[in-house]
């Protein structure tokens, strides 16, 4: 498989050098980097392309790095059913830069792209319905950036007295409490109920 992905990865470069940044095979994986101006073109070309053929849209995510330049990464998953080849095609962009949708090329990108959006804020340029998908709309922040904080910015609940749904700034009833999940066995500095006994019992 490996030989099959290094030939597959030479073809793509040689036909597409204006795209491709770099690629690389790793755990029988190809993995192509490209530029986000180029995304729409070259995933036409690994769509129409004879030695390609990645007809089917697997998944579309994002990863985030924050204290990178270029922040996120945006990545695609492709199948050829005809060749039994995967692919995984990255771009990076910076918080402030969009990316060409696909729908065009797939339009089961719709709801990869709207739901991007949704946890990472990312913009898709040419997508026609370019909304959140499993938050509400006046959902405040982005829940898979790293920085987002892990009890969000506001709660949501129904109030009784208002008979409606009501949306509040989040507020902790008690204080930040940092468990200890050590193991006894991994060196823990104190003493569990029964070691005393053990003690006794080795005199």
């Amino acid at each position: 498989m490996t030989d099959a992905l290094q030939e597959l990865g030479t073809h793509i470069e040689m036909k597409r050098p204006d795209s491709v940044i770099s690629w690389a095979v790793a755990n029988d994986e190809l993995t192509v980097l490209v530029a986000p101006s180029a995304v729409v073109e070259f995933v036409d070309f690994l769509k129409s392309d004879g030695a390609c053929q990645f007809s089917t849209l697997i998944d579309i995510t994002a990863v985030d790095y924050p204290t990178r330049a270029k922040r996120f990464d945006v990545i695609y998953h492709f199948l050829s059913m005809y060749q039994n080849q995967r692919i995984r095609l990255r771009t990076q962009i910076a918080e402030d830069e969009m990316v060409p949708s696909i729908i065009d090329v797939f339009p089961a990108s719709n709801w990869f792209e709207r739901e991007i959006f949704d946890m990472f804020g990312i913009l898709f340029t040419g997508h026609p319905d370019l909304r959140r998908i499993l938050t509400d709309y006046g959902f405040r922040g982005y829940p898979l950036r790293k920085d987002f904080p892990t009890t969000g910015y506001t709660e949501v609940r129904y109030d009784e007295v208002q008979k409606r749904v009501v949306y509040e700034p989040v507020s902790l009833v008690q204080e930040y409490r940092q468990f200890d999940f050590m193991s006894p066995w991994e060196g823990a500095q104190y003493i569990l109920p029964g070691d005393d006994k053990a003690k006794e019992g080795a005199k």
